[in-house]
């Protein structure tokens, strides 16, 4: 059961309403009625004192999160090869210009000791 749902059949088993809850509370009515209808996800205070005002645990009912912090699930579904590979295809003759200067610069840069010294020794006379 989603806890908007569940909030909303303990509140409703006690005869409260959501003002009495709300003014109980200090929380806003907007934001009890945004809760039950799962339109937000209640904070950790917003739990803490509607827990204490329904005398209920509410923990209980909040899904743990298995993701770590800053971590990223990139999930990656090819369904038809012939779509990506015309994306692809797209995507190299729309930005080909860029892709051009990326390449170059980076050769530039990893052949930077090599021209220097092409350079001086021409410059030397060498």
């Amino acid at each position: 059961m989603e806890f908007g749902a569940r909030l909303k059949e303990i509140r409703t088993s006690l005869n409260i309403s959501q003002k009495e809850l709300s003014e109980q509370t200090g929380l806003t009515l907007r934001t009890i009625q945004r809760i039950e209808n799962k339109e937000v996800k209640p904070s950790l205070y917003s739990l803490k004192v509607i827990g204490e005002v329904l005398k209920t645990d509410l923990s209980e009912f909040v899904k743990p999160s298995n993701t770590k912090p800053y971590e990223f699930n990139l999930t990656l579904k090819i369904t038809d090869m012939n779509q990506f590979l015309n994306d692809l295809k797209a995507l190299v003759i729309n930005h080909s210009k860029t892709i051009f200067i990326i390449f170059l610069v980076v050769y530039l840069f990893t052949s930077y000791a090599d021209i220097k010294s092409g350079i001086m020794d021409a410059w030397n006379g060498k």
